[in-house]
């Protein structure tokens, strides 16, 4: 019998802590031969300063701020953005509305930037539930969702960014094995526009979506996004 995550008997705090003790280990995503030691966390919040002094509605000039990033601390990987508030997302009327607390800004899954390319990994066992091309500016581009039943409970992860290779000969209801590649990272032609990056999302509850989920909230949203979408940390452990 599958338990439905938003029963009356299975509560926020259950399924996160449900997630955390799923591994010990860090659970790795992307890029089977880098180690964690090579990764690093990055601040792309509005708080940081260092992002007034290039133009953040260009995925050119988002390439450069993070290879210089990487390059400057001798790491392969940036991470971070779980609940983030970016001014990135101000460039794409997808995320803009008539008011600021209907603004979508506010960041739901874990952001992993390194090169286009580079393999991408299914957090567990699962099936492929969906997969879609989000072609609006600012989109996820190429994404795939898995679903995952484990110990009788069911939830959802997300994989956004992806190159269009990587969904072309997909099917609903493959089975998939934990550390699998299921795809590879686009570029900024194919990927919303971005510097190359995954992004990682866990959800309780997919709703009627296919291929997509919002990955991005308003405040006024952010307590229901912030319950369905827990933190991905809980399983990738990076920091």
């Amino acid at each position: 019998m599958i338990v439905r995550i938003f029963s009356s008997n299975f509560h926020e705090m259950d399924f996160n802590t449900f997630l955390f003790r799923l591994s010990e280990a860090p659970i790795k995503v992307i890029a089977p031969l880098i180690d964690f030691s090579d990764y690093v966390s990055i601040d792309l919040s509005l708080h940081n300063k260092a992002l007034q002094n290039f133009d953040v509605s260009c995925s050119q000039s988002w390439i450069g701020y993070i290879d210089q990033y990487l390059q400057s601390r001798n790491k392969s990987i940036a991470f971070g953005g779980y609940l983030e508030s970016r001014s990135i997302y101000n460039r794409s009327d997808h995320f803009n509305a008539n008011n600021t607390l209907e603004n979508r800004n506010i960041h739901l899954g874990m952001d992993l930037w390194c090169a286009a390319e580079t393999p991408v990994l299914a957090a567990f066992d699962g099936e492929v539930h969906s997969f879609k091309d989000n072609t609006n500016y600012g989109d996820y581009g190429p994404t795939l969702v898995l679903k995952h039943c484990i110990d009788t409970v069911e939830f959802y992860t997300l994989y956004g960014h992806l190159s269009r290779p990587s969904i072309k000969d997909l099917n609903k209801n493959t089975q998939i094995t934990k550390n699998q590649c299921i795809g590879y990272l686009g570029d900024s032609t194919v990927n919303g526009d971005y510097a190359p990056h995954l992004h990682f999302q866990i959800m309780k509850d997919i709703e009627d979506y296919e291929g997509d989920y919002p990955g991005v909230c308003s405040q006024n949203n952010l307590a229901f996004y912030s319950a369905n979408c827990p933190d991905p940390n809980l399983v990738l452990k990076l920091c």
